[in-house]
């Protein structure tokens, strides 16, 4: 690719070369889009207006912008950044305002485009989002040079725990356990999001440093610069689109299992929460709630006869015999503040959905697949008036009955290795999996699967109503998906201590690519090992909960799981409530119940958290380079992670106790290290000892502890011990101030449900420590809305200089606080004495 000669135009220059066009489009001043195409300049448009995850911009943004040119390049520039244009080979050097550069293509150029036949690679029948498979389009290429010193973050969720990819490839295509992200971010402080939809490749290996895709209609992609990594993150949300609120239940514990198996067993498990008063906020139902087979069904006896075995696999109606009144089971749910979640499924095996949408020509024609699954068919989420009947479906059988909260499982969504003996060699399975999807959905659109089943899931809801907020969890994920009220979990996991650490790597690499939303199944979905008949069942733990080495690793699941954005238990082979794990008095139970309640206490701070990923573009569970990215110590560890801007949580991801069988371990220290980030100092959460950072520590971790560390400088509000999160809403709340610098933290609340804080029904407040006066500010409340708390009490511990502190899960009485504060709305200040 050889420079010819550009123009302006009122985005950006347009290259002319020898081989096509490349333009440089200014989104703002950190934001670039570079399309490269060997087609007519005029095939160079903004991205459609239905793009699956690009939203449209803000065409009257007012962003300035200049090109240089010289005998050798020709240089874009805006306030924050700066691209230069190699004549010689079109190679891109990218450079921040000061001139250092960040990151370039290699000299001799680094994007490549080859021809490709749609038609030829996809099936006759073939779903897609566009015209016609009858075109052509490009496998493209991007190379890099990345520096020494940096790391480069994202590309999804994977099952290999890389914390990260220098040094490392990755294939990205969706399947159960996988979910892929066409992003990078590096802490060099820049981002690339990659407009591609198709089978893709990132490789910084023998290979050379470059991405790749099989089908796209350009080389198209984005460069964000920061250069913290929070703002790489926003630039890749003002792209794809910003993350919505999460109802304020969802923030609370949620017990699932596989399977609940009637409306009496869900009210029974609900009321022995409550009678033990372990806090609960949502039960959910997994499959088969729906109505059995009948002798009429077509393949009956193959999907399970009379015992319903199968049922009617994807039907979105309650079976009268085990849900005989589904209004009263929500009813006698929400009575007890508990909400339901339910399953639904993409597939359709029989029944009056699965009638419907055939009937109407919207089921995917699967029967050229490597291993077809009979009479089970998936719905075109690419047509509209699919997405739109499969809501009528859902709203009539199940939301229209006060269903709360929706389980989208399945939306890979086919998994043609899953019932394998043994796995595949990884090109058998990218071969297979790939293969299975291009027969039945365009080439270009492999990956996109999953966003357009969130779309209409969530623009069905609010077409339904808006007084209850969108909460799909879902089992894959697309750049923009936070958009539609989804939350990603992990697939279904096996219950190993490997497991349980890569997790940590896989769901921080998945944020990193601006979806803040992510969670995972506490305990692991396999428990048993089961790989005589199905390799991916490789649990360890054939006794479930009465093995004392399940047992400890579910409690270090358990304790993980209290920190991400959705606290869930859920998994097949044995039961999760926590009474299965013992009795009070247990350890197992009695740390369980501990951090259960320890979320709760903490939802001020994570509601608020949740405010911020909404009007601010944050990230709650994050990689420690999120905020400490000079340090080059942190850019590889891969078992601590941020909740938020105070807490670091390092989980204990080998056993001491027990191995399985309930085998004891001696010799085990109950202990881990921990490694102490610099430019900051840190406290122990459970003691108040404090610690200078840039070090690394043996922190004490028996079972019935998480080290857990919070940065100095930080008010952490806490509230009490409740039921569920809307008990006491006007209590007292706790503010720790962890002294050592200055301090801020802003609340957000909200009603905790529907949309009206779009409109601006919200309140946040600003609180402020002045570190060396000792003063608390509480700034004048920003803002209103109906059910707002107008007045409360908050009782303020100063840690580490306080009778109180290292106190732990204990709550703080008035009369024992450093200071309590009538608060009503209004500026107030308080110097504390230390």
């Amino acid at each position: 690719m050889r420079y010819e000669r550009y123009h302006t135009e009122p985005d950006g220059p347009l290259v002319e070369t020898d081989t096509g066009v490349l333009k440089l489009q200014v989104v703002d001043a950190a934001i670039v889009r570079v399309v490269a195409t060997e087609d007519e300049p005029a095939a160079i448009t903004a991205p459609d207006e239905n793009s699956p995850m690009i939203v449209p911009q803000d065409e009257t943004a007012d962003t300035e912008w200049s090109v240089t040119e010289t005998a050798e390049t020709v240089s874009l520039e805006t306030d924050a950044l700066s691209v230069d244009l190699e004549k010689d080979t079109c190679a891109l050097t990218w450079r921040d305002a000061d001139g250092d550069r960040l990151v370039r293509e290699p000299p001799e150029g680094g994007k490549e485009l080859h021809t490709v036949d749609v038609g030829e690679m996809a099936g006759e029948n073939a779903a897609t989002p566009l015209e016609t498979l009858d075109r052509e389009a490009y496998s493209t290429k991007l190379a890099l040079e990345f520096a020494e010193d940096e790391a480069i973050y994202g590309l999804g969720q994977h099952d290999d725990g890389i914390s990260n990819y220098r040094g490392n490839s990755q294939y990205l295509y969706q399947h159960n356990t996988k979910v892929s992200m066409p992003v990078i971010a590096s802490t060099r402080g820049y981002g690339i999001l990659f407009d591609s939809y198709s089978l893709s490749t990132f490789h910084d290996d023998q290979h050379g440093s470059y991405f790749w895709s099989e089908c796209t209609d350009a080389l198209d992609f984005y460069f964000v610069y920061g250069p913290e990594l929070d703002a790489v993150v926003s630039g890749f949300r003002q792209l794809t689109g910003r993350a919505t609120m999460l109802p304020k239940w969802s923030y609370g514990y949620v017990q699932s299992k596989e399977r609940y198996e009637t409306g009496e067993e869900l009210l029974e498990i609900v009321d022995e929460y409550r009678d033990r008063e372990i806090p609960l906020d949502c039960i959910v139902q997994d499959w088969q709630y729906w109505p059995n087979s009948t002798d009429e069904d077509p393949d009956f006896e193959e999907w399970g006869g009379p015992e319903g075995d199968w049922g009617r696999w994807g039907q979105k109606s309650f079976e009268p015999e085990q849900f005989p009144d589904p209004d009263a089971l929500t009813e006698d749910l929400h009575e007890r503040h508990v909400n339901l979640m339910i399953s639904i499924w993409p597939n359709m095996l029989v029944g009056e959905d699965h009638e419907e949408m055939a009937a109407a020509g919207h089921l995917l024609d699967d029967s050229d697949l490597s291993a077809p699954d009979n009479e089970i068919h998936y719905y075109d989420v690419f047509s509209e008036e699919a997405r739109e009947l499969y809501w009528e479906q859902a709203e009539e059988g199940l939301f229209s009955h006060g269903v709360d909260a929706w389980w989208a499982d399945s939306t890979e969504p086919y998994n043609p290795d899953w019932g394998l003996e043994d796995p595949l060699e990884p090109e058998q399975r990218l071969a297979l999996i790939t293969g299975d999807y291009k027969h039945v959905f365009d080439p270009a659109y492999i990956n996109a699967y999953s966003i357009y089943q969130a779309r209409g899931i969530y623009e069905g809801q609010r077409s339904s109503t808006e007084d209850k907020r969108v909460l799909n969890l879902t089992r894959s994920g697309y750049p923009g998906q936070q958009r539609y009220g989804a939350i990603t979990w992990s697939g279904d996991i096996e219950a190993t201590w490997d497991r349980l650490e890569k997790q940590i790597a896989d769901g921080l690499q998945f944020t990193a690519t601006g979806n803040p939303k992510w969670t995972l199944d506490i305990g692991a979905f396999f428990v048993h090992d089961n790989t005589e008949e199905e390799f991916y069942a490789n649990g360890e733990y054939d006794a479930g909960h009465d093995d004392l080495g399940y047992r400890e690793l579910y409690t270090r699941w358990f304790q993980l799981g209290a920190f991400l954005p959705l606290f869930r238990s859920h998994g097949t082979n044995t039961a999760r409530e926590m009474w299965r794990f013992g009795e009070p008095g247990d350890a197992t139970y009695d740390t369980l119940v501990k951090f259960d309640e320890l979320r709760y206490r903490l939802l001020p701070y994570i509601y608020s958290l949740a405010g911020w990923e909404t009007l601010e573009d944050y990230t709650t569970f994050r990689h420690l380079a999120f905020d400490f990215r000079e340090d080059q110590r942190v850019h590889d560890v891969t078992d601590q992670f941020l909740c938020g801007p105070s807490l670091m949580v390092c989980p204990v991801t080998e056993p001491m106790y027990y191995e399985a069988e309930s085998t004891p371990l001696s010799g085990k220290a109950k202990a881990r290290e921990v490694y102490l980030p610099e430019g900051t100092e840190w406290y122990d959460f459970w003691t108040g000892e404090r610690y200078d950072g840039g070090q690394t520590i043996l922190a004490d971790a028996p079972l019935e502890k998480v080290p857990l560390f919070v940065r100095a400088g930080s008010i952490l509000p806490m509230g009490p011990i409740v039921q569920h999160t809307d008990e006491n809403p006007d209590a007292a709340w706790e503010l720790r101030v962890y002294p050592g610098r200055d301090g801020s933290f802003e609340l957000y609340e909200d009603a905790g449900d529907g949309y009206e804080y779009e409109d601006g029904a919200y309140a946040t407040t600003d609180l402020e420590w002045d570190d060396t006066a000792s003063a608390l500010t509480i700034a004048e409340r920003e803002g209103s809305f109906p059910e707002l708390v107008a007045e409360r009490d908050f009782e303020v511990v100063i840690v580490g200089e306080s009778e109180e502190s290292g106190t732990g899960l204990a709550e703080v009485d008035a009369e024992d606080a450093d200071a309590t504060i009538a608060y009503d709305g209004t500026e107030t200040r308080t110097e504390l004495e230390r």
